[in-house]
């Protein structure tokens, strides 16, 4: 059993604040609030969250997901990463299934869930126009993602989708971690790093990889059994 200490780390909460009340990217923020404005017919009842979500799940985590960006209608909705969406129903059903969390559902900030050794974050904590930030965008986040890793033991980064994976890579170069090309992003490849970090790929559980049949349950699971070996390894 974990013995971590229970308290959240009061830099961890001074983080996700500052994440909360950035402003840095103007068309992002223009973006997440038009959509609380106008919202989804499903969803004219709720208040949005409407702005940068921050990170989500245990300060002490070993495992770091790093999706893109949140979805309009799910965290920008909701205030969580992954929460109230179908990549979400993907996400938690497998990470419950793996160990990583309590239960298998996410809808809302006060669902009771919570996360074990797991911490998710995105490239881009705003949800930009078409789900595509712009490279600048993606680069004017990064100094959250590396204050992130800063502060946490992460022994494995499991980046959804190309973006995600690049970040890492782009991360580990500014740190003088790692010098040479990009690997290649595939699902379920891995690439260990010098320092005994280690990149695991997965496809990003989006509705267009979902109902297409290009990533699949037990496509999604079997990483997340990856994710629990490389982390027991090390």
């Amino acid at each position: 059993m974990s013995t971590r200490p229970r308290r959240t780390p009061a830099r961890w909460n001074r983080l996700n604040r500052q994440i909360d009340a950035c402003t840095k990217c103007p068309r992002l923020i223009d973006h997440c609030h038009e959509i609380a404005r106008i919202k989804r017919r499903a969803y004219m009842d709720q208040d949005y969250w409407g702005g940068p979500v921050s990170n989500f799940g245990d300060p002490y985590a070993e495992l770091l997901l790093v999706g893109l960006a949140p979805g309009a209608h799910g965290a920008n909705r909701t205030g969580r990463m992954f929460t109230g969406d179908r990549s979400g129903d993907w996400l938690y059903k497998a990470l419950h299934k793996a160990g990583f969390a309590n239960q298998p559902s996410a809808t809302n900030l006060k669902d009771g869930l919570r996360l074990n050794n797991c911490a998710i974050t995105n490239i881009c904590h705003c949800a930009p126009p078409q789900n595509k930030p712009t490279r600048q965008e993606v680069l004017t986040c990064q100094p959250w993602f590396e204050q992130l890793v800063e502060q946490l033991p992460v022994k494995v980064f499991l980046a959804f989708g190309q973006i995600a994976w690049r970040g890492v890579i782009d991360f580990m170069k500014d740190t003088n971690i790692y010098e040479g090309a990009i690997p290649k992003f595939g699902h379920a490849e891995t690439f260990a790093f010098a320092d005994g970090r280690v990149l695991l790929g997965s496809y990003h559980p989006s509705q267009q990889n979902t109902f297409t049949g290009r990533l699949t349950e037990p496509m999604f699971n079997r990483v997340f059994r990856k994710a629990n070996h490389l982390l027991t390894k090390r």
